[in-house]
């Protein structure tokens, strides 16, 4: 039985995963995933992604234990050992995320119950998170266990929050609710109503924005902790150009001229 069911609406297409009876997330939960983003990457019709949760109260548990587990014996029984000098390949997990990250499409994560480890590295990786208000955990207890976050989750909770507070929440393995996460900058939204109709107003939204001005905002902002000021300002300058003479902007930019549109008109919402 399929773990990600899709449903695609116009411009947006929703992901709702769901591995009864706990919600943990597994390698069949992967290869769907990459799947998944194999059709998002072809479709260009699709221009936003929504995922969230399909167990009450659950957006992803966290990768399912077991698997780790049993993954870890199977490595310690062949004498493996490991060192920062010797990078270990990148998994599908991993590959799967860095595509979120780099794709040139909008991609939301409408949490609507606990994610934790991986399930929440899976929120990271997106470019909007909107959380259900309400009484349930988020974050990186890997160390509770011996472990830590492995799916990107050092990284980019480092650069979302800061380095101070990241540390503060992995080292000590502990996780929030939404409304203190929504205060440390970790959600954009606590959501006090229809998480579902939120998000999909919001994928509606980038939907609705001139594709190519998305993707290079996209390509600029999530690049910028990991190059120096002046290549990120040289890549602005040029991607700003490269818009500058594209139909749509032209098009747009003469609406503004002649009075039809405002530089504040929000397509979409």
């Amino acid at each position: 039985m399929p773990q990600i069911t899709l449903d695609q609406r116009d411009t947006v297409l929703v992901a709702t995963i769901a591995n009864p009876p706990q919600g943990f997330m597994d390698d069949d939960t992967v290869s769907e995933l990459a799947a998944l983003l194999d059709r998002v990457e072809q479709d260009q019709a699709i221009r936003a992604v929504v995922f969230t949760g399909g167990l009450p109260g659950v957006f992803i548990r966290h990768y399912d234990v077991d698997v780790l587990e049993a993954r870890g014996r199977a490595m310690q029984a062949k004498g493996l050992t490991f060192d920062p000098s010797r990078p270990v390949p990148e998994s599908l997990y991993l590959t799967c995320l860095r595509r979120i990250e780099t794709m040139p499409k909008a991609f939301i994560a409408a949490i609507n119950g606990i994610a934790m480890g991986g399930g929440f590295e899976l929120a990271l990786a997106c470019d909007l998170r909107l959380a259900a208000a309400g009484t349930y955990w988020l974050g990186l207890p890997e160390i509770n266990i011996g472990l830590l976050p492995g799916a990107g989750g050092t990284q980019r909770l480092a650069r979302l929050i800061g380095e101070g507070r990241a540390l503060d929440l992995i080292m000590r393995g502990r996780t929030v609710q939404p409304a203190e996460a929504e205060r440390l900058g970790i959600v954009a939204e606590c959501v006090d109503g229809d998480l579902a109709a939120a998000a999909f107003s919001a994928a509606q939204e980038f939907g609705a924005k001139p594709p190519l001005a998305l993707a290079h905002i996209k390509r600029l902002v999530r690049g910028t902790l990991s190059r120096p000021l002046d290549d990120g300002l040289a890549d602005e300058r040029t991607l700003f150009c490269d818009l500058m003479v594209s139909q749509e902007s032209i098009d747009r930019m003469a609406a503004m001229n002649a009075g039809t549109r405002d530089i504040r008109d929000r397509d979409g919402g």
